[in-house]
């Protein structure tokens, strides 16, 4: 129960490691609010929870919309009573190619869902958190524009790059107050996202060091891990969850 009592957002919940992460922290003892765009998904991910004897409320919006970030700190505080930690972990890859060949409308809708989205949700977590006395902030970034650039993904890298830029700078302005703030890396991970393409996934494989992918619930675990206690010397990282990925070569 190394989670026990904290109010926690989780964005990006209806699926994948949002969704993984949502029941894990739950079955750790945190109260989790779960936000994303599908609220049939979090409704019956929100009565899963409970049914189990956790705790759980949901808000459906897009991550990419100020005012849906600070409706989602309101029901925490509302729902349990304040808000100790966030995983902001939504995120698109949007449609992949050549710069010069991708839509100016591609850019912006990657950069606003994962990174923009990011400037929101700490915007509004941040005096959350400071009324708690501290806590923690965890966004999902990826190794794609840190360790590697892979071709087609400028738009993706880009955002994903800035998180890591966004979690240095909030954690060297709140750590006084007590507010940790990191930024998870993970590698391929079984999700919808990677998609279905057997020849795909296999290629996506071989590029880890453990030359297969992780489960959302792998990732979850290290997100729980930066969230909770035991990571309480532990701010300012750009963690990386990647299967070895970031130093794979064969």
């Amino acid at each position: 129960m190394v989670l026990k009592g904290k109010s926690i957002i989780v964005t990006g919940a209806s699926s994948g490691i949002g969704a993984a992460a949502a029941r894990l922290f739950a079955q750790s003892g945190g109260k989790v609010t779960l936000g994303a765009r599908r609220g049939d998904r979090l409704a019956a991910l929100v009565d899963e929870i409970t049914q189990t004897g956790g705790e759980a409320v949901c808000l459906a919006g897009d991550v990419g919309d100020a005012v849906y970030a600070e409706e989602l700190v309101s029901l925490a505080e509302t729902a349990f009573g304040g808000l100790d930690a966030a995983f902001n972990n939504a995120g698109v890859t949007g449609d992949m190619g050549p710069l010069p060949e991708m839509a100016d409308a591609t850019w912006h809708q990657v950069l606003a869902t994962n990174l923009t989205s990011g400037f929101f949700a700490a915007k509004h977590q941040i005096p959350a958190l400071r009324r708690r006395g501290g806590g923690s902030i965890v966004f999902t970034s990826s190794f794609v524009g840190h360790t590697i650039g892979l071709p087609g993904m400028a738009a993706y890298a880009s955002a994903k790059a800035g998180l890591i830029g966004l979690a240095q700078v909030l954690a060297a302005e709140h750590g006084p107050e007590g507010i940790r703030v990191n930024a998870l890396l993970p590698g391929g991970t079984n999700t919808e996202m990677a998609g279905d393409d057997p020849e795909a996934i296999e290629w996506i494989k071989g590029l880890h060091a453990l030359k297969r992918m992780a489960e959302p619930l792998e990732i979850a675990q290290a997100a729980q891990f930066l969230i909770s206690d035991q990571a309480s010397f532990v701010t300012g990282t750009a963690m990386i969850a990647d299967g070895g990925n970031s130093i794979n070569k064969t």
